[in-house]
C-alpha cells in the first residue's frame, strides 16, 4: 500500500510534458501544472497557429496566457524530492527506434499507448487519459500506436481523409470530395471499410473453405500412403514368402535327385563288385585247375597220367569279362542334361513372369496423371542432366564434354571390353536410369547428312551382335527417334514411322515413366511436336544416341 501511495505521489508532482519532477511549476487557467519551460516550450510550436492548447484538456486559449509561478506547489515538490521522490520511468517504459513515440512528451519520450486517428496523434498512458476521462475525447477512435498518422492527412488540404472515393479508389478529405472528386461516387471512410471487411470476410471464408477442403485432402493423401505403403509392404513380404517357398523347393528337388542320383550309384557299384568278386573267384578257380593240370602234364609216367586223366572234372561255363557288355558312361550326363533343361525352362518362366509383374507393378497408379507440359519453361521444370557410360560406347564411339557428348570416329578407342558396350551398333547409353517426369534437350550435329538416333531404351538390350535386337528403334525394347538430312522418321520394333515438320540441329525429350507418355519435341523458339508414344513402360528407361556417319554428333544439353 505504501508502494501504492509512493507512486501516485510522483504522479501527482510530474510534469505531463517531461514526466519528470516539477522544475518551476506553472499552473495554467484550466488547472494543469508544468514545468514552465515545458509549457513554454509546447506553447512555442503553437505559435503560428495563434492559438494555444493544454496538452493534457486540450482547452485553448487565445491570446498567449501570462504564466505564474505556483508557490505553493514549488514547495511541495522540494519537500517531497527531500523524502525521496523518484518519478522517472523504468528505461524499457521509453521509445526506442523501432517504437511509436509519445507526441505529447518533450525530452526522452515515453512509447505510445495508442494513436487517435482524429487527433492524429500518439500518446503515452498519462498523455492519453483525457481520452479516457474528458467527454470531449469519447468519440476519438483510439488504435494501436502507428507512425503513419501523417498519412490520414490530405496533402492539398491538411484536412483529415474521411472519405473515400469509389471512382477513383483513394482516400480523400471531405474538400476533395466537393471539388477535385466531385461528382464522383464518395462515401465515408467508415462505409467503404465495413464494405471492404464485408470482402474480406466473404474472401476469408472461401480461403478457410479451401484450406477445409485442401486439410480434407492432404489427409485422403496420408491416408492413400499409408494404404500404399501397407500394400507395398505386404506385397514384398508375400513375395518374399513365395520365392522362399520357391527356393525351398527347388532345394528339396536338388536334394531328391542328388538322393536318387547316389542311390542308383550304390545299386550299380553294388553288381559290378559282386560280379567283379565271382569273376576274381573264377580266376582263382582257373588258376588252380591249370595248376593240376600243369602237373598232370608233367607227369613223366605214362601209366598215372592215363590213370588220372579221366578223373578231371569239366570246367564250368566260362564268365570271363569278354561275355559281359558295358554300355557307355552316359547314364548321369543326361540326368544333368535333363536338370539343365529343367533350368532353361524356369528360366523362360522367370523372364516371361519378370516382365509381367513388372508391367503389373508399373500399373499402380493412384493419383491422375498431369497433362503434358507445354511451354519451354513448363519442360525445364523437370530438366535432367544425362551423362553417358563409356562402359557401353561402341570402340568408335569418343565421349567428351564430361561425357556429354559422343562424336562417331574413323578410328576405335582405347576401350576395354565390357559385357555392357555394344560391338557392332554404334551406340551409347546414359549412365543412370529415368524414372517420373524427366526432360532433355540433345543437339543433333556433325559433318554429312548421315544418321543420328536419339533413343530410349531398357537396360535389357542386347548389346553383343549386328542383329536388330542391338539396334536403337529395331526391337520392342527401345524407341528411337532417327535425323537422317533434312527429315525425321520415327522406328520401334523395326516400323519406321515418317516424322513430317521442318528439321531442327535440337530435339526435346519428354517421358512420363508412370503414365506411359514418351514425346519428341523440335526445339527452337517454340516447342514443335514431333512423335508421341502412349504405351506402358515395364521397366526403368535409358537415353541413347546413336550414329552411322563419321563425323555424327550427339550432345546432351545442359538445361541449368
Amino acid at each position: 500500500m505504501a508502494q501504492q501511495e509512493n507512486q501516485l505521489d510522483r504522479e501527482r508532482f510530474c510534469c505531463s510534458i517531461c514526466l519528470d519532477p516539477l522544475k518551476d511549476p506553472v499552473t495554467t487557467v484550466c488547472g494543469h501544472s508544468y514545468c514552465k519551460s515545458c509549457i513554454n516550450t509546447h506553447w512555442d510550436k503553437e505559435e503560428e497557429r495563434g492559438s494555444y492548447s493544454c496538452p493534457q484538456c486540450r482547452q485553448t486559449f487565445t491570446p498567449r496566457p501570462v504564466l505564474l509561478k505556483n508557490t505553493m506547489l514549488a514547495d511541495l515538490v522540494e519537500e517531497l524530492k527531500k523524502t525521496g521522490l523518484q518519478a522517472a520511468p523504468a528505461d524499457h517504459c521509453y521509445a526506442g527506434p523501432e517504437d511509436v513515440a509519445c507526441d505529447v512528451c518533450t525530452g526522452r519520450k515515453l512509447k505510445a499507448l495508442k494513436s487517435c486517428l482524429d487527433c492524429l496523434a500518439s500518446y503515452c498512458e498519462k498523455h492519453l487519459q483525457p481520452h479516457h476521462q474528458s467527454a470531449a475525447f469519447k468519440k476519438h477512435k483510439l488504435v494501436e500506436p502507428s507512425e503513419k498518422l501523417q498519412e490520414n492527412i490530405c496533402s492539398r488540404h491538411d484536412e483529415v481523409m474521411k472519405m473515400f472515393c469509389r471512382t477513383d479508389q483513394q482516400c480523400i478529405c471531405y474538400i476533395c470530395s466537393v471539388e477535385e472528386h466531385k461528382g464522383h461516387d464518395t462515401v465515408t471512410a467508415a462505409a467503404e471499410r465495413t464494405e471492404r471487411q464485408r470482402e474480406l470476410g466473404l474472401r476469408r471464408q472461401t480461403i478457410q473453405q479451401r484450406v477445409q477442403d485442401t486439410e480434407k485432402d492432404v489427409k485422403l493423401l496420408q491416408q492413400e500412403e499409408e494404404a500404399l505403403n501397407g500394400s507395398a509392404d505386404k506385397a514384398v513380404e508375400d513375395s518374399e514368402e513365395i520365392f522362399t517357398e520357391m527356393i525351398r523347393l527347388l532345394e528339396k528337388r536338388s536334394s531328391d535327385v542328388k538322393q536318387q542320383i547316389r542311390s542308383q550309384q550304390e545299386t550299380e557299384v553294388s553288381r559290378v563288385r559282386e560280379l567283379q568278386e565271382r569273376l576274381e573267384q573264377e580266376i582263382t578257380e582257373l588258376k588252380r585247375k591249370d595248376h593240376e593240370l600243369k602237373q598232370l602234364s608233367d607227369t613223366e609216367d605214362h601209366n598215372q597220367l592215363l590213370h588220372n586223366y579221366p578223373s578231371l572234372s569239366p570246367l564250368s561255363e566260362s564268365t570271363h569279362s569278354s561275355s559281359i557288355r558295358i554300355r557307355p558312361l552316359r547314364d548321369f550326363e543326361e540326368v544333368t542334361a535333363a536338370v539343365s533343361q529343367v533350368r532353361g525352362r524356369l528360366q523362360d518362366i522367370l523372364s516371361e513372369t519378370e516382365t509381367e509383374i513388372f508391367q503389373i507393378v508399373s500399373q499402380v497408379d493412384v493419383l491422375p496423371h498431369q497433362p503434358e507440359p507445354e511451354t519451354k519453361a513448363d519442360f525445364l521444370k523437370y530438366s535432367q542432366e544425362i551423362t553417358l557410360d563409356p562402359n557401353t560406347a561402341h570402340k568408335r564411339l569418343l565421349l567428351s564434354e564430361g561425357n556429354r557428348k559422343v562424336t562417331l570416329m574413323r578410328g576405335e578407342q582405347s576401350y576395354s571390353n565390357h559385357p555392357d558396350r555394344f560391338t557392332a551398333w554404334c551406340q551409347v547409353l546414359s549412365r543412370k536410369s529415368l524414372t517420373g517426369r524427366c526432360y532433355w534437350e540433345v543437339e543433333v550435329g556433325g559433318e554429312g547428312v548421315g544418321e543420328v538416333r536419339v533413343a530410349v531404351t531398357y537396360k535389357n538390350i542386347s548389346r553383343a551382335g549386328n542383329s536388330h535386337e542391338c539396334l536403337f528403334g529395331s526391337n520392342d525394347k527401345s524407341w528411337s527417334l532417327s535425323r537422317l538430312g533434312n527429315s525425321y522418321n520415327f522406328y520401334y520394333n523395326s516400323i519406321s514411322t515418317p516424322v513430317s515438320g521442318p528439321v531442327s540441329s535440337r530435339v526435346g525429350v519428354y517421358l512420363d515413366h508412370s503414365a506411359g507418355v514418351l514425346s519428341f519435341y523440335r526445339v527452337s523458339d517454340t516447342m514443335t511436336l514431333l512423335h508421341r508414344v502412349q504405351t506402358t513402360f515395364t521397366q526403368p528407361l535409358y537415353a541413347g544416341a546413336g550414329g552411322h556417319y563419321y563425323g555424327s554428333t550427339a550432345e546432351f544439353c545442359k538445361l541449368k
